[in-house]
């Protein structure tokens, strides 16, 4: 797995690209860390490369959640493929997470 991570003005772009499963949330876990260790006002990430998640990318983000909220930045996840957008609305997750179509709309 591949993460891109892109500076803009007042927020951070994380775009991993491959499917996020057990084997690669670490590493998406580590750059979310590395991440909000950088306390932004905003953290879009952007799925649109990523056709499959499992339930440990799930708690990946889950916790990226979590240290958002304590450091007040906003997080906003963007581009989901039908696959993974459909996961999140089975867990009732679209509910938690600001979810958009496109890195332009966060």
């Amino acid at each position: 797995m591949e993460i891109n991570v892109e500076q803009r003005d007042s927020l951070i772009v994380l775009s991993p690209s491959g499917d996020v499963d057990l084997s690669s949330s670490k590493d998406l876990q580590q750059a979310v860390r590395q991440t909000m260790n950088k306390k932004p006002q905003r953290v879009v990430v952007d799925l649109a490369a990523v056709p499959y998640m499992d339930s440990s990318g799930v708690a990946t983000l889950v916790e990226a959640m979590q240290i958002a909220r304590k450091q007040s930045t906003e997080l906003v996840l963007a581009s989901m493929q039908a696959k993974v957008r459909s996961i999140f609305e089975i867990a009732r997750l679209d509910r938690v997470f600001k979810i958009v179509d496109s890195v332009e709309d966060a």
